[in-house]
């Protein structure tokens, strides 16, 4: 089964807790703190592997999460960090984020890596908050939330050339006399629904990928017919062969199968106008066909040249096969116009961006509900179960001004706040 699109779930790991620690050492009878810190939670990193083909893998696991960091120790040894998750994709994989549309990555190459979702840095042990004030605090962090998201897989697949037409030209029949390829043949629309690949020997030692993709219609760029999930595959083609039945089979046009074809393309991306293309003047063994090609070529002008060929007899294929791999040689060797976001190299970050200290306050019946991400991981990132650690969380909230807006909008003493899935009584 060949799956081109996938929407996954991904959570780097939270980071590892720090403790609470002091040192106990016979000839030290009031050691001070020792707790170390957590270590990093590991991030969830999409790799290319050139053996997968498809997203298949995907439909049966959606959720990857990777593993937390590992919790402080005593004598302030720190925790070890997570390994990373790795999750193989095919070559070919675009990645956004499912809810913001936000552009992630283009993936093209075996090896490539991306992070995807990033792991929290580990907590802090109560080393780290010894003051001058107090030197022994019975504090400690626990680790950073991971980040978390659901991310859309788009995969276009990667060929020198594809071929494009309307349903039932003859795009598969080339294939399989060009190639090792198999693809399905039958005398009906839409006999093929997902792209096949073939790699084409030209004769003269050159070689490329060929691509047999699914037939159009009018208004596939609006998702009609196979629509998108068929032209997302032509924009990494190099090379588009517009395959034309000028035998007019099915009662078609072939000059207005020509522009609408094109027509299409340009619809979905106008780049894909200005790609190179060879138009392939197919079925020429039928009746007809002769008269249909002049007409054609009268229309189409002397400055763009037609291949007529037969895929069943395989007349004029080789002429047609040189051609491609000449414009190919002419080419350079990426070019640039083939996809429309940058392409990530390799996205590595060590550590998550401070959310800022904005907040806003709203009411819900007779409770205060404080919005505001850096308060809610904070509040993820404390131990209330230890004193001084509640006092530095009421402390960071009148820092912040929390106090004093609660106050401006009404909140007397014994009113209900809750932030995020906490809520707790104001207390003057």
């Amino acid at each position: 089964m060949f799956v081109d699109t996938a929407q996954v779930y991904v959570k780097g790991g939270d980071g590892g807790n720090g403790i609470v620690s002091f040192r106990r050492e016979k000839y030290v009878p009031e050691g001070g703190p020792a707790g170390g810190d957590g270590g990093k939670g590991g991030d969830v990193v999409l790799v290319v592997d050139e053996g997968l083909r498809t997203l298949l893998d995907f439909r049966y696991q959606r959720h990857f999460k990777a593993p937390r960091g590992e919790y402080g120790k005593t004598k302030n040894q720190h925790g070890a960090n997570a390994e990373d998750l790795l999750v193989k994709v095919p070559p070919g994989t675009t990645v956004s984020d499912a809810d913001t549309g936000e552009f992630l990555g283009d993936l093209t190459r075996h090896g490539q890596r991306l992070v995807v979702a990033r792991g929290g840095r580990g907590g802090r042990g109560n080393t780290r908050f010894a003051t001058a004030a107090n030197k022994a605090p019975e504090i400690a962090e626990k680790g950073e939330p991971g980040q978390e998201r659901w991310i859309r897989l788009e995969l276009k697949v990667i060929a020198d050339v594809g071929l494009v037409g309307f349903p039932s030209v003859g795009k598969s029949t080339l294939l399989s006399v060009v190639s090792a390829a198999k693809p399905k043949i039958g005398a009906y629309h839409f006999t093929t629904i997902s792209p096949n690949l073939g790699v084409v020997e030209s004769g003269d030692g050159r070689s490329f990928v060929l691509a047999d993709l699914p037939g159009l219609i009018e208004g596939a760029h609006e998702g009609h017919g196979l629509g998108d999930q068929f032209l997302r595959h032509v924009e990494r083609t190099k090379v588009i062969v517009h395959v034309v039945d000028m035998a007019a089979a099915e009662g078609r046009d072939p000059w207005e199968d020509y522009l609408k074809i094109n027509e299409e393309l340009k619809l979905y991306n106008e780049k894909l106008a200005e790609r190179p293309m060879i138009v392939v003047a197919n079925k020429m063994d039928l009746p007809g066909a002769e008269e249909q090609l002049a007409e054609f070529r009268k229309k189409l002008g002397a400055d763009t040249p037609v291949y007529p060929i037969s895929g069943v007899t395989k007349e004029g294929v080789q002429q047609l096969l040189y051609a491609i791999a000449d414009l190919l040689d002419s080419l350079p060797e990426r070019d640039e116009t083939l996809i429309d976001e940058p392409v990530v190299e390799e996205r590595k970050v060590y550590r998550l961006e401070e959310e800022p200290d904005e907040f806003t306050i709203s009411r819900d019946n007779e409770v205060f509900v404080v919005h505001s991400a850096k308060i809610e991981k904070l509040i993820k990132m404390t131990n209330f179960d230890q004193y001084d650690a509640v006092k530095r969380f009421q402390r960071i909230l009148k820092q912040m001004g929390v106090d004093d807006a609660l106050r401006k909008r009404g909140a007397e003493d014994g009113s209900t706040i809750r932030i995020g899935e906490l809520e707790f009584d104001f207390v003057e």
